[in-house]
């Protein structure tokens, strides 16, 4: 292997290790609580709990010394302004939307013409689960975390090789962290736009903000609006349920309208003035067909997988 090969080798081993890290603190903790007390290893909220602590909290000093051996530059700082940041909102609802859509026909394909129910293990956790948690870990802290494992730390590291090479890498390996095929499609898509949002800041906070505003609406008022629908549709019809229906909706029409304007622009974006110091000739080949990178590949298809059949 060439030097860039190794390099991206390295990074992919480094979240290959994070990955397995997470599961086998997550087995152990699980194993002690059914020891102490079966209840809870079947409880949704506490399944919540575990997952933030097993995905977050614990596996986040081993990938912050994994990356900290690789030298790191931040990109230049800029100032996002209110209109541009609300813009910014729009396109990331857009293509949450449109990577849901894309992920739901797949898997639903996929249960047609195999015995496999393919659902969204997250979903049934946020249908089940305290809608408080939901808030605090869902909503605020997995997003903190995620943008620091999958923007601050790796495009940081990455920025050498290029705003693309950067983004394709953050992408990829935040659509894959999710671990189920469901969530892959619109966290690819999302992930490869807060990395390109982070590079043109250099600002994590920003990222964070979309983050958590994304995952509220799917954790939170997306909880709100299934129960005011419900609520409508069974006939006990209340003011606040047809006001939070129909700004939701208000919501997402005007998202996806600004979104779509702002995405069918972005074809004119030049990623290419923000060049790295190393010029990879074949991009795709460096960064995917190395060791590290393939190994974490299939250890997250292999979870793909294994939550399909399970």
């Amino acid at each position: 292997m060439n030097v860039d090969k190794k390099f991206f080798s390295k990074v992919g081993f480094n979240y290959l290790i994070y990955g397995i890290a997470s599961i086998i603190i997550q087995v152990i903790i699980i194993n002690i609580l059914g020891l102490l007390n079966s209840n809870l290893i079947y409880d949704f909220n506490s399944l919540t709990i575990i997952s933030a602590i097993c995905n977050y909290i614990l596996p986040f000093p081993i990938l912050i010394y994994l990356m900290g051996k690789i030298d790191s530059q931040t990109p230049e700082k800029n100032t996002l302004t209110v209109k541009r940041f609300i813009t910014y909102i729009a396109v990331t609802l857009t293509l949450m939307w449109a990577g849901n859509i894309i992920g739901l026909a797949i898997t639903a394909f996929i249960s047609f013409i195999t015995p496999f129910d393919v659902s969204n293990p997250v979903q049934s956790m946020i249908n089940s689960s305290d809608i408080w948690l939901n808030l605090m870990l869902i909503s605020i802290i997995g997003p903190i975390f995620e943008e620091i494992f999958f923007r601050k730390l790796l495009i940081d590291r990455t920025m050498k090789y290029g705003a693309k090479a950067s983004i394709l890498v953050s992408a990829l390996l935040f659509g894959l962290f999710h671990g189920n095929l469901n969530q892959f499609f619109y966290a690819f898509l999302i992930g490869g736009f807060f990395a390109y949002v982070y590079i043109r800041t250099g600002k994590i906070k920003y990222t964070i903000l979309l983050h958590i505003i994304v995952n509220l609406m799917g954790s939170v008022v997306s909880l709100f609006v299934v129960s005011g629908v419900e609520h409508i549709t069974s006939g006990f019809v209340q003011p606040l349920d047809i006001a939070i229906v129909v700004l939701y909706i208000m919501i997402i029409f005007a998202s996806f309208l600004i979104g779509i304007i702002k995405l069918s622009g972005f074809k004119n974006v030049r990623i290419a003035e923000l060049p790295g110091k190393i010029i990879l000739r074949e991009p795709v080949k460096t960064i995917i067909l190395n060791p590290g990178m393939i190994l974490f590949i299939g250890f997250s298809i292999a979870l793909m997988i294994r939550q399909i059949i399970a």
